[in-house]
């Protein structure tokens, strides 16, 4: 059984017991999530599909830590210029652990 699920803004394909990494929620460690807005359920090959959302439809998540993503180097240069810029970003991701899937 699988779910797609929208959280935080993006979709995500998630099942029972799945660790997965979103963006930064304003949640502790430990606490206990509800996300509603659930797109297409797959039980067994029994498909629901909602527009947008299946009505009833929810996953329940356990919020497991707050992490941060590797680092991206974005690098700007004008060739014969003499001009060179590096920087840096490191993401904040918080890893959440599918408890359950209700439909």
């Amino acid at each position: 059984m699988y779910a797609i699920v929208e959280i935080a803004g993006q979709q995500f394909k998630v099942q029972k017991d799945q660790k997965v990494f979103v963006h930064r929620l304003k949640a502790e460690a430990g606490d206990k999530l509800t996300f509603d807005r659930v797109l297409l359920v797959d039980n067994g090959g029994a498909i629901t599909l909602g527009a947008p959302a299946i009505a009833g439809a929810t996953i329940t998540a356990e919020v497991v830590e707050h992490v941060k993503g590797d680092k991206v180097i974005v690098f700007r240069k004008k060739r014969r210029k003499g001009y060179k810029k590096r920087n840096g970003h490191r993401q904040s991701f918080t890893a959440i652990t599918i408890s359950s899937i209700q439909a």
